[in-house]
């Protein structure tokens, strides 16, 4: 009987230890990322547009915008040096870069409003080929038809991801050229790298805690 009680004390112990190890390790992992997030996020323009709602028409009409408003911002990009001079040549296109969404809408036969600013805005993590950002707040130029109230596309404005199609799982060099520029050698590293995701074996139960 002693034999068993001391055998459940110690694995009672033991799954304590092992919880202990794995808020450490969440914590410090979810420290790290929020760090490295902030430094990445100081360089970094996202690009959201946000459909007026989830009806099919509507998020057809999103799509449609998207197009028409990313083929006309990538020659005013194309040789845009730093983030400020990305930020200033939006902010100097604006009224130009509505009425492309709005003719967009019209070639619908759609009629909807039309409002773009830049706000900061949670984003999910987000891979464009083997290129990963992580999770957190960014800068974000925004348009929003109608309402606004239906689900988003989005894609990295500064550097200029919106302009590459990552069709074979990787973006061109040049692409990761351009991003090297703008990040440190140590953010850039955490972007392209594929997460490492430590997982227990036997007390599966706990690997929700390193999700």
């Amino acid at each position: 009987m002693k034999r068993k009680k001391h055998r459940l004390l110690f694995f009672m112990l033991f799954i304590v230890f092992l919880s202990i190890i794995v808020v450490i390790v969440g914590s410090r992992k979810n420290i790290v990322h929020a760090e490295a997030q902030k430094d990445i996020s100081k360089n970094i323009i996202r690009f959201h547009v946000r459909a007026n709602s989830d009806s099919e028409y509507d998020q057809q009409l999103k799509l449609k915008v998207k197009d028409a408003v990313v083929d006309f911002m990538q020659p005013l990009l194309a040789n845009s040096s730093n983030i400020d001079e990305s930020r200033q040549i939006i902010q100097e296109n604006l009224d130009s870069i509505i009425e492309k969404a709005r003719e967009a809408l019209q070639q619908e036969g759609a009629d909807n409003e039309v409002t773009a600013y830049f706000e900061n805005s949670y984003f999910p993590m987000k891979s464009y080929g083997d290129i990963t950002f992580p999770p957190g707040e960014y800068e974000a130029f925004r348009i929003d038809i109608g309402k606004g109230s239906g689900k988003n596309w989005w894609c990295v404005l500064y550097p200029p991801l919106c302009f590459v199609e990552a069709t074979h799982g990787v973006l061109p060099e040049e692409s990761k050229n351009t991003l090297k520029n703008v990040l440190t050698e140590e953010e850039y590293n955490m972007v392209s790298a594929k997460p490492v995701k430590f997982r227990f074996k036997y007390l599966t139960f706990l690997n929700q805690f390193l999700e």
